[in-house]
């Protein structure tokens, strides 16, 4: 397994694989990885003949009030667990790398993909996840890549944006990996307290719930948020952001023409803030 530092070199790489005939997966990260990575890195690993992880902590996708400076980081522990997968390659980049002196260029998505859910509470969120995702596909110029559907607003974002700027690579959307008391695995998780990790298991309960009431197909979309809000509310260290239940393709109000809804959550557990949802088909 290579580790490179520079967009040149990695280009370089995999390039070399393209004219090679190597199909080529690409998994982005911004590391501390967990068993929710390692399944997208077994899918690539599956599908294809060469796998590139990168493992970068963009800084534009965070606001000034985030968690930039304190996200976790394990280099050691990522590198290993690439190894052991099968990983070819990781680009490591630093900051500097990425974003060099004068750097001037943003990708700014219309429209109210971005500006639902998440994008409420973090309105400059997603112009730095295209931006840095965009460079990561340059750089890496992969045939699939691969991306955990618990961020399912940020997987509906980058599908538009490969559509709308005619990026070849194939994105693919992997399921939500979870802990045996359903938790969706997350590299903020471990900022949790002892208290606040049991208190957590409160946001997929509501997932499940909303779930199932819309299997069931009995309640209202309002009716099922509000149970949903309920059970949150129920824990005294949860505090909601948000509650939606919306399209998939728009994230906007749910039609009669809609195929797929997303029921999505936002928790603060004490200061850390989890997502989560459910996607579901309608007949």
């Amino acid at each position: 397994m290579q580790i490179i530092n520079t967009a040149k070199q990695t280009q370089q790489q995999v390039n070399e694989w393209r004219k090679a005939g190597y199909t080529i997966g690409f998994v982005p990260t911004m590391g501390f990885l967990h068993e929710g990575h390692k399944s997208l890195i077994d899918c690539s690993v599956a599908e294809n003949d060469k796998t590139v992880v990168s493992i970068f902590v963009n800084p534009t996708q965070f606001a000034p009030t985030e968690d930039l400076e304190k996200y976790p980081k394990d280099f050691t522990a990522d590198s290993t667990m690439c190894q052991n997968a099968g990983v070819d390659l990781i680009f490591f980049p630093q900051n500097e790398e990425m974003y060099p002196k004068n750097f001037a260029t943003n990708i700014t998505m219309n429209g109210d993909i971005t500006k639902q859910l998440c994008g409420k509470s973090r309105p400059t969120h997603f112009s730095g996840v295209c931006t840095v995702v965009a460079k990561l596909f340059n750089i890496v110029p992969a045939d699939n890549a691969y991306f955990g559907k618990k961020d399912a607003q940020q997987l509906a974002i980058i599908t538009q944006m490969v559509q709308d700027l005619n990026f070849s690579v194939k994105i693919i959307g992997c399921p939500i990996i979870r802990e045996i008391d359903g938790l969706a695995k997350s590299s903020r998780n471990s900022y949790l307290s002892a208290d606040e990790r049991k208190a957590a298991v409160i946001v997929s309960k509501a997932i499940f719930t909303g779930e199932k009431l819309a299997q069931e197909n009995k309640l209202t979309v309002e009716q099922i948020v509000n149970e949903m809000h309920s059970i949150i509310e129920s824990e005294p260290l949860a505090k909601i952001d948000y509650v939606e239940i919306v399209d998939l393709a728009t994230l906007t109000k749910i039609s009669q023409n809609t195929i797929a809804i997303l029921g999505a959550v936002a928790v603060f557990i004490g200061k850390t803030r989890l997502i989560d949802n459910f996607i579901l088909e309608r007949k």
